[in-house]
């Protein structure tokens, strides 16, 4: 799956993505300090999901209605790196095609995934 994550998500999140097989891009080695709608704009040219921590992407997404292919927002701060990486591993591996015209949020033991857009 082609993942774009932004600054907010831990490298170590990204590079077990990357060791899972996704293709992924992360805006702190390719657009550090980009505005949050040049994000979403990058993740919607690559046809990428958006990974995040960023509550103010909900509102960009859900609240404006700007387009995406959909976002995964995490909750996991103060868990140990492998319980963090773990948890977002299974939803990308289990949960891919829901994923697509979704917001999903990934928080300790919940998985939350709603479609947006027309008809949500």
């Amino acid at each position: 799956m082609r993942i774009l994550a932004d600054e907010s998500v831990a490298g170590f999140i990204v590079e077990r993505l990357r060791q899972d097989g996704h293709h992924v891009t992360f805006v702190a080695e390719t657009l550090p300090g980009a505005p949050d709608q040049g994000v979403l704009s990058a993740a919607l040219t690559e046809s990428a999901v958006l990974l995040t921590a960023d509550k103010d992407f909900g509102e960009l997404v859900v609240r404006l209605g700007l387009e995406t292919k959909g976002v995964v927002l995490t909750r996991l701060s103060g868990l140990p790196e492998a319980a963090q990486c773990n948890a977002v591993s299974v939803v990308f591996g289990n949960h891919g095609g829901e994923l697509l015209g979704s917001f999903a949020v990934v928080a300790p033991g919940v998985v939350r995934i709603r479609p947006i857009g027309p008809g949500r």
